[in-house]
């Protein structure tokens, strides 16, 4: 990709972009981290597991949201650029944050309490749909095409980066404050926090640069031309998009398997140690914490692998991996009880895992010219994680709750496979011939 963008003014705005990046996942992930705290105060009947089913549907619907925030933004990142875009997704998130943060529970407002909850997550849901695919083109197409791999592997660096500050916080408070207290208020603090530091990433935002491809793309067609072909809400949008069937179909493929495989290791992981394995919340959230921790290093570790020798290989680490090791991995942690043995399963699975999150971005932003660009990333991205990664937990607490807990490690099996055969028959997508490159 050709780009005037100076080096100093390139690396500034990636990490303007990746800093609210990381606010709005850490927004999103506070629900998963303390839906321990706060589920009996918005569901405050049944045993622990019903009370997580609930607070895990919510979580599950928010996700149904992300394809139509994943349309509407990635619509209006074609259009209107990809800072602007950005910006919107950042406002959203802070609102529903602060909706959490103030929401009365069960006890004041009865059923009214649940449905707040789920109107934050819906408006959270459309936040992080349309984060995902423009922020994944901001940053592909702001790095340069030699390391586009190791600049691009930010993106899941601060989606980690947001879930590992929402388990600090949980650690800090879970020392502050008395389990009494944390389910009584506590829980509200991450949200006022992050509606807060949402703020300050929209102060980022507004000092970003725009990618030179999209400027690039609105000089050579032309303001009208670039409208008539990308209005957020014409039809030819999709129309375009589906002049692409063969890499809508990979972003389907290859994100399958691994959003599914993600969110079991990472959101999942932190109940399953207290719900299966018999940790206490403390501990569960110390694991967590350290095993994110080290997961964070993976990501530049591998995009910068995936610049030397290509995507399509780290991929397939991930996708033999996952096939693999899923079962034994998920068997082995249910039937331990030792903190260090558990991290170690963890941090494996999460290597493995890595080999799909540190590149997963550049490879689907490689598939799509620049005019169709952060919505070809990000529709088809967002519907498969609706239908795979959001209802990760709820299908694993359900199949627990049937008894069949094992049903569901090979559930995650089987998508890995799915997803391995995809990689294997992709094309290498940093090859010369990747729309990227010609930019």
């Amino acid at each position: 990709m050709t780009t005037s963008v100076v080096p100093s003014s390139r690396l500034r705005s990636i990490v303007s972009g990746s800093i609210g990046n990381l606010v709005e996942w850490y927004d999103w992930y506070a629900y998963s981290g303390f839906a321990l705290y706060f589920a009996p105060v918005f569901f405050p009947s049944g045993d622990d597991t019903a009370k997580l089913l609930n607070t895990a549907a919510i979580f599950a619907v928010g996700f149904l949201m992300r394809p139509l925030g994943a349309w509407l933004l990635g619509a209006y990142a074609d259009r209107h650029g990809r800072r602007a875009a950005l910006l919107l997704s950042v406002r959203l998130m802070a609102s529903g944050s602060l909706l959490i943060a103030v929401a009365p529970g069960y006890a004041t407002i009865g059923v009214a309490a649940p449905a707040l909850l789920l109107l934050a997550r819906l408006v959270q849901g459309l936040s992080v749909g349309g984060e995902y695919g423009t922020s994944a083109t901001y940053l592909s197409e702001m790095a340069g095409a030699r390391h586009r791999g190791f600049w691009s592997s930010f993106q899941y660096l601060t989606l980690m980066g947001g879930q590992l500050l929402a388990l600090v916080l949980l650690l800090a408070l879970q020392q502050l404050l008395t389990p009494a207290q944390l389910g009584a208020w506590g829980w509200r603090i991450p949200f006022i926090m992050g509606a807060l530091a949402a703020l300050g990433a929209l102060y980022l935002r507004t000092h970003m640069g725009e990618t030179a491809a999209f400027a690039q793309h609105m000089q050579k067609e032309g303001v009208a031309a670039a409208q008539a072909t990308a209005s957020s809400s014409s039809p030819s949008q999709i129309n375009v998009l589906l002049q692409y069937p063969k890499a809508v179909l990979t972003v389907v493929g290859l994100t399958l398997g691994g959003t599914l495989a993600f969110y079991t290791f990472t959101t999942y992981a932190q109940k399953f140690l207290v719900n299966t394995s018999g940790f206490t919340k403390e501990a569960a959230t110390v694991i967590s914490f350290g095993v994110m921790t080290v997961a964070l290093f993976f990501q530049p570790l591998l995009g910068a692998v995936s610049d030397k020798i290509g995507r399509r290989p780290v991929l397939l680490m991930f996708g033999i991996g996952a096939t693999l090791g899923t079962v034994p991995v998920l068997r082995a942690l249910a039937h331990t009880h030792n903190a260090w043995l558990a991290a170690g399963l963890l941090v494996a699975a999460l290597f493995v895992v890595s080999g799909y999150t540190s590149i997963n971005a550049v490879v689907k932003a490689e598939l799509f010219p620049t005019e169709i660009r952060a919505l070809g990333v990000g529709l088809p991205f967002a519907l498969t994680v609706a239908i795979f990664g959001g209802t990760a937990e709820y299908v694993a607490l359900y199949a627990k709750e049937q008894g069949v807990e094992e049903w569901f490690y090979w559930y995650v099996t089987a998508c890995a496979f799915i997803s391995l055969l995809v990689y294997w028959r992709m094309s290498e997508t940093k090859a010369e011939k990747g729309h990227l490159n010609h930019e």
